[in-house]
This record gives structure tokens, C-alpha cells and sequence, in this order.
């Protein structure tokens, strides 16, 4: 049904009950998982050296979000590709899904970000609004 399943994650509880979600969806399909994990770009008045040191943060935190739920899925026997992009996620969500040929994306209904979310849109509105392809948002378990 599904050959490729796109997980976005951020590390949050939503993003890892998500990440089960694309699991065990992967499991029942024989899907293959490419896990995706997006950072807003950094201003551009920040300045060097600060930009360079800002960066080198990010995307080793991007990295190690990645990794870490690639690994999980790899445990679990599934073939696993990991991303990181800088750019605005939902926007790194969509282009990756497109690139990949994603059939489904599966993200958490909220991320790391929540109180900018409240004030510019949340990225899974963002990403549920312009997809291709089924769009699964998945919530927290303590979320009511």
C-alpha cells in the first residue's frame, strides 16, 4: 500500500508517538522510512562567527534528532534514510516527501515550537494544507 513513508520529527512527544505511528505502519507495509528533521534558517544579522557557531548547533542537533529515530526504526528491522534540512519546515517536509516519492507522510499534530505555531500556523496545518499525498497527524497521548 505504501512503499514509502515519510516521518517528520522534531523530538517531541508528538514527533515520537508519530514516529511508532510510521513504525508500525512501516511494518505492515514492508515500507521503507525516510526521516526527515527541518531547522529554521538562521537570520541573516546574526553575523560571523556567530552564524558559523549557530549553525554548526543546529545541524548537529538536526543530526542527532535524525539519527536517533532512524536508529529506533532500524532496530525494528526497516529500511531507514534520514534527512536534515535547513529551511522552513514545512516547506523541507513537502520537498523531501516530493523527492522521495513519498506515498504518506506521518508527523505529530505539534512540535518543539508550540507557542510560535499558536502565532504563525503550525507546521502540520502548513504540510496538511499543500500535500501531494495522505497527510497522517498523529497526537500525544496525553494530549485530549
Amino acid at each position: 500500500m505504501f512503499d514509502t513513508i515519510l516521518v517528520a520529527t522534531d523530538g517531541s512527544s508528538h514527533a515520537e508517538r508519530a514516529l511508532e505511528c510510521a513504525r508500525d505502519l512501516a511494518l505492515a507495509c514492508g515500507s521503507k522510512v525516510v526521516v526527515v528533521n527541518a531547522f529554521e534558517p538562521i537570520p541573516g544579522f546574526v553575523g560571523e562567527p556567530m552564524l558559523g557557531d549557530l549553525m554548526a548547533h543546529h545541524v548537529m542537533v538536526s543530526r542527532r534528532i535524525a539519527e536517533r529515530a532512524a536508529e529506533r526504526l532500524e532496530e525494528a528491522g526497516l529500511e531507514v534514510e534520514a534527512e536534515i534540512l535547513q529551511g522552513p519546515p514545512a516547506r523541507a517536509i513537502l520537498d523531501v516527501a516530493e523527492g522521495c516519492g513519498a506515498d504518506v507522510i506521518v508527523m505529530g499534530s505539534r512540535g518543539q515550537g508550540e507557542i510560535t505555531s499558536l502565532l504563525l500556523g503550525s507546521v502540520s496545518h502548513r504540510v496538511l494544507a499543500h500535500a501531494q499525498v495522505p497527510v497522517m497527524v498523529v497526537r500525544d497521548e496525553t494530549e485530549a
